[in-house]
């Protein structure tokens, strides 16, 4: 699967390192160049790490274009804005076609909004506040 992630940060570079150990080919794109460097100094992205870094705004087509967004089986944005998130789903889901598009969302309304025309969102805010939740629950029942 060659996929396309947006967004450098411990999130979006974990995704890229496990999916390139799974031999997967990944692309990551984000417009700090320093974001590549903390990410390697994580011990996140090391020297095994075998996928591409391309430095540039996740909402530019042309930056997308170079990292090979027009032939990409997924595509994942992570930045820390809801809005680069949605704005660089969407062009990737509407203007590339890519067939698996996912975009984290901050905001549970926002990321509701959005997965009513179509973008597949993760809300770490409810997914947290589930997960809390289900632990609280388990340990009540014991």
């Amino acid at each position: 699967m060659k996929l396309v992630i947006v967004g450098c940060g411990r999130v979006g570079s974990q995704i890229a390192a496990d999916m390139d150990h799974a031999g997967h080919e990944v692309v990551i794109v984000d417009r700090d160049p320093n974001a590549f460097s903390r990410a390697s100094t994580r011990g996140v992205l090391t020297r095994e790490f075998k996928g591409d870094q391309v430095v540039g705004n996740g909402t530019d087509a042309d930056i997308l274009r170079r990292a090979g967004v027009e032939h990409a089986d997924g595509f994942v944005a992570v930045t820390e804005g809801d809005n680069r998130n949605i704005m660089a789903s969407q062009i990737a889901k509407n203007i590339f076609k890519d067939p698996h598009v996912v975009a984290r969302i901050y905001d549970p309304e926002r990321a509701e909004a959005y997965e009513k025309i179509g973008l597949h969102t993760i809300c770490p805010t409810l997914e947290g506040a589930r997960h809390i939740e289900k632990v609280l629950l388990e340990r009540e029942s014991r």
